[in-house]
């Protein structure tokens, strides 16, 4: 094909995205990012043979062998920190294929083996997207790769266009596209804090171009401090902003599987303080195995979780903010199911980087 005899409106179209994508990978280079090789390579293979297939699903092994955005994102991210660029490539392959379809940018929450078709709800998870997101901008700037830059950044401008907005003066997260506003629900603008990815924040800002950003972490890192229910002070996991912030109706109201991950998002992110860390470290270091599932209206525990992965979270706490190094049966990485084994890694990779001590 000869270029002279393109029309000159596509040649430009062509020079400015290249332009684009050039800027993209510029603007990555200075953002501050977390160092790969924090995962070892027999930690990672052992993590890959038991949930992420050949094809590039990484599969929730306790929930019907889904696979949703959150894996999805979760196994780019520890591809990334492991630097293995062939498993990253069959996860975003997969995942840009199967679930990144809808009209927005974003991208489908489920893809399940056993429904026909596997996908039967088109709406997107904002955890999900985030971690997507992220992980194609750090594979982007780490090994030059300008596809992963344009698809980061069309997901991040997704995710402000249509998940970001402004409820009483504060910048927020929808958790998802459809069914938690305050046209959806009658207790909403309902949110989940464990959707907010503080360290994805300022790379996905810089995307963007857009102030409002540093506000959403702001304002994430307040409603940690707000959603104190009960006597462990403690958040649930799911929470409405209606009349203030309180738990939200039609979800138990519990400290449970999702808001585990909020004291570990804060410490990635450098948000280490024990003001804002100690009511996690209370709760996840009671006396005896196990981590804790608490009704934080009544103060009752519902169950107690023994995962490593679970465990690992709490340990970490108590190592950064009193000292303590992580029990044996912590450090070493055994893969269980995949959403503990998930949390597991990224505790062990965060303190390999930051707090070798621990381990």
């Amino acid at each position: 094909m000869r270029f002279d005899r393109l029309p000159k409106l596509v040649i430009r179209v062509g020079i400015v995205a290249v332009l684009q994508t050039v800027c993209v990978l510029s603007i990555l280079a200075e953002a501050k990012v977390p160092r790969q090789g924090t995962i070892s390579q027999d930690e990672w293979f052992s993590y890959v043979s038991h949930f992420v297939t050949a094809g590039g699903r990484v599969v929730d092994t306790a929930n019907g062998n889904i696979s949703h955005s959150e894996s999805q994102g979760y196994g780019l991210l520890l591809a990334y920190l492991a630097d293995d660029h062939a498993t990253f490539d069959q996860i975003w392959s997969f995942t840009e294929t199967n679930m990144w379809l809808r009209d927005d940018d974003l991208v489908v929450w489920k893809w399940d083996p056993a429904a026909t078709p596997p996908i039967q709800d088109v709406n997107n998870a904002s955890d999900g997207d985030m971690l997507i997101a992220y992980s194609l901008a750090l594979a982007a700037r780490a090994w030059g790769r300008r596809d992963f830059a344009s698809a980061a950044k069309r997901i991040a401008n997704a995710i402000d266009t249509t998940l970001i907005f402004n409820f009483e003066e504060k910048w927020l997260l929808r958790s998802a596209a459809a069914g938690f506003s305050a046209k959806d629900r009658s207790d909403g603008p309902v949110i989940n804090l464990s959707y907010w990815i503080f360290e994805a924040i300022p790379v996905l800002a810089e995307l963007t171009e857009k102030d409002h950003w540093s506000e959403l972490s702001f304002s994430g890192v307040q409603l940690v401090k707000d959603a104190r229910f009960g006597s462990y002070e403690l958040p649930s996991d799911w929470i409405s902003l209606r009349d203030g912030v309180v738990p939200a109706t039609g979800f138990p109201t519990e400290f449970s599987y999702n808001a585990f991950r909020i004291p570990l998002y804060l410490a990635r992110s450098g948000y280490v303080s024990r003001e804002l860390l100690n009511p996690f470290l209370r709760a996840m270091n009671q006396p005896g195995a196990g981590v804790p599932v608490i009704n934080v209206n009544t103060g009752k525990t519902s169950e107690t979780l023994t995962d490593p992965g679970y465990i690992a979270i709490g340990a970490a706490l108590e190592c950064i903010l009193e000292g303590k190094p992580l029990p044996d049966e912590v450090k070493m990485f055994k893969p269980t199911s995949y959403y503990p084994s998930t949390l597991h890694l990224l505790v062990l990779s965060f303190l390999s980087e930051e707090y070798p001590g621990c381990l």
